[in-house]
């Protein structure tokens, strides 16, 4: 089983050499990452994709440390609630 680090790693490199992937990145990111991967990410797990460009830098944090048990659970499973 692929960490979240490695499948974040595995959706960012395949983006920026295929053009058509990072465009349905972009405007349907859930069922992209689920096709690419073969995995189910659960309906109340929210995904964002930002497309970086010279004058806008993206900054994201950890999760705070009040983890519910749901995204406890998608860790366990070994889904990255923070990419």
């Amino acid at each position: 089983m692929r960490t979240g680090d490695e499948m974040q790693q595995h959706i960012v490199e395949k983006s920026a050499l295929d053009e058509e992937f990072r465009k349905a990145l972009l405007a349907d990111p859930r069922n992209t990452i689920s096709q690419e991967l073969g995995i189910t990410i659960p309906g109340s797990m929210n995904i964002e994709v930002h497309e970086s460009d010279m004058q806008t830098v993206h900054l994201a944090l950890p999760p705070a440390p009040n983890m519910t048990e749901e995204q406890l659970e998608a860790i366990s499973a070994g889904l990255c609630c923070c990419w």
